[in-house]
């Protein structure tokens, strides 16, 4: 079985795609191999995860997947809703800390300690946004405590500070406009004046689109912390993920699992308690985490890291390639 992924493929994904996200329940599309009465096929196919099956007949036409998309297969997934995998079982206090155990902000529950990297010498502690800055909320210099708060983490068990984060863009942004905010204070004022309760809030109108849910954290000094992944070891270096790789990792929740990757190019919507972010090329596995593995670094079977783990549901796992984050920060894997 091939992993190589043709231009035609995936000219036919970039046309189709906006139209299949407006259907009922759908909730990430791929390119990955079809899957016949619990087979993996050598066929090719738009994979469609969607949030529950629902009956062709329950369906309006418009919410319909055919079967095929412009002569390209499509192949239904029923995957759940997709969320970012915070909270969990509680893990313990490790000194120093290692990629693999319980982390977080002091204002989260717990996640993952996802990698060691380093820039000019110095390391640093690689995870999510979600798990190191509190999905936006966190500011540079926060405290990182090992285990995170859900486990136990208190202030005596801080072992670094929020440095860096991608912030995620859930579509809007607080108002940077000078107008709005008057016009929103005037009316406010009137709203006041009339006896209303309501008030107007202006935001900024983005995008939307995110890459990567990552983040570093600074080691308070550089021996309280080891790049060896708990039960894993040193990572050896950096690979690209490919379809049908055998990849695992070590997380917070359910320790040491693997899988292999079912889809690539993937775009998807995940729900952080409530609000939506979609992201755009991503990497979806079967299922090999629970929530609180987010953050987890995700290597191949010779210890090479392929990347970063997010999101998932309760049958697929999301990751985001390794060298995207690493040349955003400009970083390396310390080894």
């Amino acid at each position: 079985m091939s992993n190589y992924i043709t231009a035609q493929a995936r000219e036919i994904y970039r046309q189709v795609l906006p139209d299949l996200f407006k259907r009922q329940n759908v909730v990430a599309c791929g390119l990955g191999y079809k899957v016949s009465e619990g087979q993996t096929t050598s066929e090719l196919s738009l994979i469609v995860s969607v949030i529950e099956k629902v009956p062709r007949e329950l369906l309006l036409p418009q919410d319909v997947i055919p079967k095929s998309l412009e002569g390209l297969l499509t192949d239904v997934v029923e995957t759940g809703r997709i969320r970012a995998q915070m909270p969990a079982n509680p893990k313990g206090r490790f000194r120093p800390a290692q990629p693999g155990i319980s982390i977080g902000h002091r204002d989260i529950t717990a996640g993952t300690f996802g990698l060691l990297v380093q820039r000019n010498g110095a390391p640093f502690i690689l995870s999510n946004n979600h798990v190191l800055a509190n999905s936006n909320a966190g500011r540079i210099g926060d405290p990182i405590y090992q285990p995170g708060p859900a486990d136990g983490g208190t202030a005596s068990d801080r072992v670094a500070a929020l440095a860096e984060f991608m912030a995620l863009d859930f579509g809007d942004n607080p108002s940077q406009c000078r107008i709005a905010d008057s016009m929103a204070t005037l009316l406010n004022l009137v709203a006041r004046v009339t006896g209303s309760s309501h008030r107007l809030q202006p935001v900024q109108q983005t995008s939307g689109v995110n890459t990567m849910d990552a983040a570093l954290a600074q080691p308070d000094t550089p021996d309280l912390v080891i790049p060896a992944i708990l039960d894993l070891g040193l990572p050896i270096g950096v690979n690209t993920p490919a379809l049908g790789m055998q990849v695992q990792k070590t997380g917070r929740t359910t320790g040491l699992t693997n899988g292999y990757i079912t889809q690539v190019d993937v775009t998807v919507n995940v729900d952080y308690g409530g609000r939506t972010a979609s992201f755009t090329d991503q990497i979806i596995t079967n299922s090999m985490s629970s929530p609180g593995d987010s953050g987890s670094g995700i290597l191949d079977m010779d210890r090479r890291a392929v990347g970063l783990l997010f999101a998932g549901s309760t049958s697929a796992t999301i990751f985001t390639p390794i060298q995207r984050i690493l040349d955003h920060f400009g970083v390396e894997l310390a080894m």
